[in-house]
């Protein structure tokens, strides 16, 4: 029973891996026609604001497909991987991506501290996932 659970998780993972690269790669080729067809929209060579917005976007979105992808690979195949750890830091990245084409004029001020509070919550949390084995020295007692 258990040999048959390995072969469903090695089918699986060997799915999500083919499936995760045929996204970045098509993720790509959509982030190449929309800069070639901005680029030679009037005016040429020239980008609005919010077309470079949409760029950003689209390059960050396939930067975080990549690290997913990357995350799956190392994950899975390595049991000795801190699994907390890349989810948090691809956490961070997704939320660096929404940042970084964030409009401000379009959203509340609470909003705004939102995102800040979740980038705090993150970056504190991936802080102490870092510090783990200090973390567990400290409070490790002397039983036996």
């Amino acid at each position: 029973m258990i040999r048959a659970i390995n072969k469903f998780k090695r089918f699986i993972f060997f799915s999500l891996v083919i499936m995760m690269s045929l996204v970045v790669l098509l993720a790509t080729i959509e982030l190449g026609w929309i800069i070639i067809k901005d680029i030679f929209t009037p005016p040429i060579f020239l980008l609005e604001i919010n077309e470079l917005f949409e760029i950003f976007g689209l390059f960050m979105l396939v930067l975080i497909g990549i690290e997913l992808l990357e995350t799956i690979v190392k994950t899975y195949t390595n049991q000795n991987a801190n699994h907390t750890k890349i989810v948090m830091a691809i956490a961070i990245i997704a939320i660096a991506r929404k940042v970084i084409i964030l409009d401000v004029d379009n959203h509340s001020g609470q909003a705004l501290m939102g995102i800040a509070a979740i980038i705090l919550a993150l970056s504190i949390g991936y802080y102490l996932i870092q510090r783990e084995p200090e973390t567990k020295k400290l409070f490790k007692t002397d039983e036996g």
